[in-house]
């Protein structure tokens, strides 16, 4: 099966201090995007009902960009997300990028929606 990149923007009215907030503290992830996670240097161990995911940071800007290789990702994978004030609307534009296999995008996307569903409602819209 052919893995393919994916792009998807969602806007915040949370500042991307918020969200990176979001995207790097545990007791900030724990609340939209695990259930539980340890940070030992610049890897993150995930939880999701018993089950671990360990990712490597690799990018990290504050306020701007953050990128996790996974352990097991296939060569040039990773997982990232960008945040950028709209000077116009005063909004975030939070970008994922993400890989999957290609008949399983759709299923990834509506996971994505859903977990930045839950990310809105704790970062206050």
């Amino acid at each position: 099966m052919d893995r393919v990149s994916f792009d998807m923007e969602f806007i915040f009215r949370a500042s991307p201090t918020i969200l990176y907030q979001f995207l790097t503290s545990p007791a900030t992830l724990i609340r939209w995007f695990c259930d539980k996670v340890d940070i030992e240097e610049d890897v993150y161990t995930f939880t999701w009902e018993g089950s671990e995911e360990r990712a490597k940071l690799v990018d990290d800007v504050e306020d701007e960009r953050v990128r996790f290789i996974w352990e097991d990702a296939d060569k040039g994978e990773y997982l990232e997300f960008r945040m950028v004030k709209s000077p116009v609307t005063a909004e975030t534009i939070l970008t994922l990028t993400d890989f999957a296999d290609s008949d399983e995008v759709d299923d990834q996307k509506q996971l994505w929606e859903s977990q930045f569903k839950v990310l809105r409602q704790e970062t206050g819209g």
